[in-house]
């Protein structure tokens, strides 16, 4: 009988097979060394076979690969476990910048030894450029949004996150800042450290320096022992200074001297304490205006501003609101073994009409309220909540649907001078000219998304 078991796999073999994986591979043992660099991860890299293998990953690549997400670069390293997945950020070779999807795993032998680690990782970088070119980008990071400020925002946190400078997140209560300190800071070298906020303006000014910087044993009354504040806790992390308007101005003297020096003192200490810290803030309220005001230092505007990025409010970007909807009808259906009620057509173009002062919290408020108190398959109007349908006839046919001869048949498609005539006829209201095109507004919205020329127009009046 012929003997038709394959042959052992020999290591010319196995490196002919790894070569030929549209991964990059990368194998190193626990002290960093590499043994596995195929030449996929050449491509991503620039860096050659010959210059990596039985060198320290540290050295080759002139600092942790894996930036901050590093599991070796302290004495001790965080292995084993089982599987890390995490976006990174690199710097090749020739000093350019990529963005891949990492994963990286233990290697254990039959005797449970751990003998190294593992790491696969892809290019992400023309795809991601390419989304974000065609605008076709909806959810980056947890941040829902196809709206073109929004686009704006994601090219932001991209470029950021690879420079641990200041960022400084501003926008009305409700849209979103705390999530986009969070992309920022998942995507950078801090994203394995802790992401540490803190609510400026939710702290009683006696007790707001010792938050922040900790105190040591007897600085006051109920000092019992040395505490830590949260600059040590975010230490190899991100400190998410929320409502920093809100900073006592003693304290901004002391938040002043940190990001000139990167030391501070605890509270009734005297030793000066260094942590290696990303600091985000964020505000809803104008800190050009808090400086005027006299509220607000202005030497420590400069030093939290040097990256401004700017949420817009909802009612700016209301043909997100769909695609917003939708994400919390996801969310809400995860969150319950029962069948969660879709949004019918006239509820969504209630919701289109709304003015949002709460943003996209408040959306998402009442996603939640609708879906609570619907008992059908649908959302219906009279299933939201009275804020929203205040004023509105919430029976199928709206109490200013136009006259017969004001509608501008759309016959099931929209035309830039179709739309032209009805903003034209309605004074820029959205709203009305959907009611003229006899079409949702969701409708209308999405046209005026994908042709800026006639959103051009719509923006004049």
């Amino acid at each position: 009988m012929t003997d038709i078991t394959p042959p052992m796999l020999d290591r010319a073999n196995l490196n002919l097979v790894i070569d030929n994986l549209k991964l990059g591979i990368i194998c190193h043992t626990p002290d960093r060394i590499i043994t596995v660099f195929n030449k996929e991860a050449e491509k991503i890299t620039g860096y050659l076979k010959e210059e990596v293998i039985g060198n320290d990953c540290h050295l080759v690549f002139q600092a942790p690969f894996c930036g901050g997400k590093c599991s070796f670069c302290d004495d001790t390293p965080q292995f084993p476990f089982g599987v890390k997945e995490y976006p990174l950020t690199i710097i090749t070779k020739d000093g350019s910048t990529r963005q891949i999807e990492m994963t990286v795993s233990a290697i254990i032998n039959h005797d449970d030894v751990f003998k190294g680690v593992l790491a696969s990782f892809r290019d992400v970088t023309e795809s991601f450029n390419l989304s974000l070119k065609a605008e076709n980008l909806s959810n980056f990071s947890g941040i829902i949004g196809k709206h073109n400020s929004m686009q704006d925002i994601f090219r932001q946190i991209r470029d950021v996150a690879l420079y641990n400078y200041p960022v400084h997140v501003s926008g009305d209560t409700g849209t979103g800042k705390e999530r986009v300190a969070c992309a920022i800071h998942d995507i950078s070298a801090y994203g394995s450290g802790a992401f540490v906020p803190i609510n400026c303006g939710a702290l009683p000014e006696g007790i707001v320096e010792s938050e922040l910087f900790g105190h040591v044993k007897g600085a006051f009354s109920g000092a019992i022992k040395e505490r830590k504040g949260r600059f040590e806790l975010a230490d190899k992390g991100t400190l998410f200074l929320d409502e920093v308007a809100e900073l006592p101005l003693q304290t901004q003297v002391k938040l002043l001297r940190f990001l000139q020096e990167g030391t501070f003192e605890k509270v009734g200490g005297e030793k000066r304490v260094c942590v290696d810290v990303r600091i985000i803030s964020a505000s809803n309220k104008n800190l050009k205006d808090e400086v005027k005001a006299g509220k607000f230092r202005e030497d420590l505007f400069y030093r939290l501003n040097v990256i401004p990025i700017h949420l817009p409010p909802l009612r700016q970007r209301k043909s997100d609101i769909p695609l917003l909807a939708a994400h919390f009808l996801k969310e809400a259906e995860q969150e319950t073994p029962h069948a969660i009620p879709q949004l019918a057509g006239e509820s969504l173009d209630i919701l289109l009409d709304y003015h949002w002062p709460g943003n996209v919290r408040e959306l998402k408020n009442v996603i939640r309220f609708s879906v609570v108190k619907s008992r059908g398959s649908e959302i219906r109007p009279s299933d939201l909540p009275m804020e929203i349908t205040q004023g509105k006839d919430i029976h199928p046919h709206f109490s200013d649907r136009p006259a017969p001869q004001d509608i501008i048949p759309a016959k099931g498609r929209l035309t830039i001078d179709s739309v032209k005539d009805a903003i034209k006829k309605t004074g820029g209201n959205k709203s009305k000219a959907a009611r003229v095109l006899g079409v949702g507004r969701a409708t209308l919205y999405r046209f005026l998304t994908r042709n800026k020329e006639i959103k051009n127009y719509v923006d004049q009046f």
